[in-house]
C-alpha cells in the first residue's frame, strides 16, 4: 500500500508539472552532455600531449636501419652513441629530465594512430613492423623557451637522426582544446546550477498543490522520508531519463564523428576511443544522480514545512 501511494503521487506530479519536468529534463541532458564532452576534450588533450609531447618537451630521434641523415652513416644507433647522447643530456642546463622511448614503444603509439575501417589501408599498415620505428630521448626543458643549446648539442652526435621541437606549432592545438575543455565545463556549471534551480521551483510547486496531503500525513506521523518520497522520485526519474538521453548523444558523437571519420581520415594524433566515452558515462552519471538527490533532499527539508 505504501509503494502505491509513491508511486502514485509520483505520476500525479508528473502530470501536474509536465513542461516543468520536460524543462528540468532537458536542462540536465544539455548540461551533462556538455559536461561529458569536455571530460573527453580532456581525455584527448592527455592523449595529443602523450604522442607528441608537452610544450616543455623535444624529441631526439636516434637513427634505424631506415634513417639517411648525415649522422646516420652507420645505420642502426649503437650503444655507445646512445651513451653518448645521454650524458649529454644528463648533464646539459637546460635539461630537467628526459626518458627514453623504446621502438616497441613506439610502435605501439603508431598503431592506436594509424587504424582504419577499409581493408586496403588496413593491409598496408600491417607491414610495418616494431623495427621500423626509430628509439627517441623525450626531453622536458626547464624553460620551453630555451632549447636551441641542448638542441645544438645533440643535433650534430652521431647516431641522431634529427631533433624535434613542436612546441611553437602545437601550442595552439593544446590551446585550443584548453579553450574548448574549459568552455565546455564553465557552461556545464552554469546549466547545472539551472538545473538546481529548476529542481527546487518543481519541489516548491508540487509542496504547495499537494500542502493538503501533507499535513495529514503529519497528522498521522508519517516519517519526513517517507512524505520526500514522491518528489525524490520525481526527480530521480527526470535525472535518469537526462542522464540516458546525454550518454545517448555521447555515445553518437563517439560512433559517428570518432570512428566514424576522424580516426579513419586524420592520422595526426591518437584519438579517443570508447574506453573514454565510459569514462565520461560513469561520471557524468554520477554527478547527475549526486547532484539531483542532494538538491532534492536540501530542497524537500524546506519546502515540506506544513
Amino acid at each position: 500500500m505504501q509503494l502505491r501511494y509513491v508511486f502514485s503521487e509520483t505520476g500525479t506530479g508528473l502530470r501536474r508539472h509536465v513542461s516543468m519536468s520536460v524543462a528540468l529534463i532537458l536542462t540536465i541532458t544539455v548540461s551533462l552532455t556538455l559536461m561529458g564532452m569536455a571530460l573527453l576534450l580532456n581525455s584527448q588533450a592527455h592523449k595529443a600531449e602523450d604522442y607528441y609531447g608537452s610544450e616543455l618537451q623535444i624529441s631526439v630521434f636516434l637513427c634505424n636501419q631506415n634513417s639517411r641523415g648525415p649522422h646516420c652513416v652507420s645505420g642502426e644507433v649503437t650503444g655507445p652513441q646512445k651513451a653518448a647522447v645521454r650524458k649529454v643530456l644528463s648533464t646539459h642546463p637546460e635539461v630537467k629530465s628526459f626518458r627514453l622511448q623504446t621502438k616497441a614503444q613506439a610502435y605501439q603509439k603508431w598503431k592506436k594512430i594509424f587504424v582504419s575501417r577499409n581493408k586496403a589501408e588496413q593491409d598496408i599498415y600491417s607491414t610495418v613492423k616494431p623495427s621500423d620505428m626509430q628509439e627517441s630521448y623525450w626531453v622536458t626543458l626547464k624553460n620551453p623557451q630555451q632549447f636551441r643549446g641542448v638542441e645544438s648539442a645533440v643535433s650534430g652526435m652521431e647516431g641522431v637522426d634529427h631533433v624535434t621541437d613542436l612546441h611553437k606549432i602545437l601550442k595552439p592545438l593544446y590551446n585550443g582544446l584548453a579553450y574548448l575543455k574549459w568552455g565546455a565545463f564553465g557552461t556545464a556549471i552554469f546549466l547545472l546550477i539551472a538545473a538546481i534551480l529548476e529542481i527546487g521551483n518543481t519541489i516548491r510547486l508540487a509542496a504547495v498543490a499537494r500542502r493538503r496531503e501533507i499535513g495529514i500525513m503529519r497528522l498521522v506521523g508519517a516519517s519526513n522520508l517517507y512524505i520526500s518520497l514522491p518528489f525524490l522520485m520525481e526527480t530521480l526519474l527526470a535525472a535518469l531519463v537526462g542522464v540516458a538521453l546525454s550518454c545517448g548523444a555521447i555515445a553518437g558523437f563517439v560512433e559517428v564523428v570518432v570512428y566514424g571519420y576522424l580516426r579513419g581520415h586524420i592520422h595526426i594524433v591518437e584519438w579517443i576511443d570508447w574506453t573514454d566515452a565510459v569514462r565520461a558515462f560513469g561520471g557524468i552519471t554520477a554527478l547527475g544522480l549526486v547532484l539531483t538527490l542532494v538538491t532534492t533532499l536540501v530542497m524537500t527539508r524546506k519546502s515540506l514545512k506544513v
